[in-house]
């Protein structure tokens, strides 16, 4: 029983809950201008974090890679998973009362940094399988010191995406048994590749070069699974 307890998750909630309060302490004591250099600092290295995982496509995978990226659009936008995920941050905000206008942008961006990646999926299968927690607790490090600069920057939306992390990250530990199977090295590895392009568009958005529609493209982790899976047994 111990090894379905998300103890790893709920240590990361702590230390992103943590870094967020602090991050928020923090916040009445910046200027304008030095909140606008650190929300440069995260932008850039976001992009250099997203650049480094998705850069882990397997030799002959690329084209799943991509197709993943456009049919897993293409399912966000038909069902508009953009609003379904901001109406959960917007009703998250409304249940606690919270008065902040960048609340949701502030959730539902820290959670796509801190839960789309290997790190996450990896970490809570060890943890859900084993009980090892050395990814996580590694993770929970990371998630933390980002969490600073980013509650600084967003307000208190940041911290409140330890509701989705517990969601995700905390659900995949207890179903860990039954996941497994499907999350060979060679899926894992797409999924951070995927991933990793995910990221690359929040450093995009964070920096303002662009606009990119980070959370219809969402349901591209769940294709690229399927299609890589499918392959697999396929070349078996």
């Amino acid at each position: 029983m111990k090894h379905h307890l998300p103890i790893g998750t709920f240590i990361n909630m702590a230390t992103v809950s943590a870094g967020s309060l602090l991050g928020l302490w923090l916040q009445q004591l910046f200027p304008a201008n030095v909140q606008a250099i650190i929300f440069q600092a995260i932008g850039l290295g976001t992009l250099v974090i997203g650049i480094q995982m998705a850069l882990k496509v397997p030799d002959g995978y690329l084209l799943i890679f991509i197709f993943s990226l456009i049919l897993g659009g293409v399912m966000g936008e038909l069902v508009h998973f953009d609003v379904l995920l901001n109406g959960f941050g917007d009703w998250i905000k409304h249940a606690f009362q919270v008065e902040d206008s960048r609340f949701t942008e502030g959730m539902v961006t820290a959670f796509l940094l801190f839960c789309i990646g290997s790190m996450t999926i990896v970490g809570a299968i060890e943890e859900g399988l084993q009980g090892k927690r050395e990814l996580l607790l590694i993770k929970s490090t990371l998630d933390g010191i980002t969490s600073i600069a980013f509650a600084a920057t967003y307000g208190i939306g940041v911290l409140f995406s330890i509701i989705p992390m517990l969601l995700l990250q905390g659900g995949t530990t207890v179903l860990a048994r039954q996941l497994h199977r499907f999350f060979t090295p060679v899926i894992i590895a797409q999924l951070s590749a995927v991933g990793g392009v995910l990221i690359i568009a929040i450093g995009i958005r964070l920096l303002e070069l662009g606009a990119v529609n980070i959370e219809n493209l969402l349901p591209a982790l769940a294709v690229v699974v399927a299609l890589t899976w499918g392959v697999e047994r396929w070349r078996k």
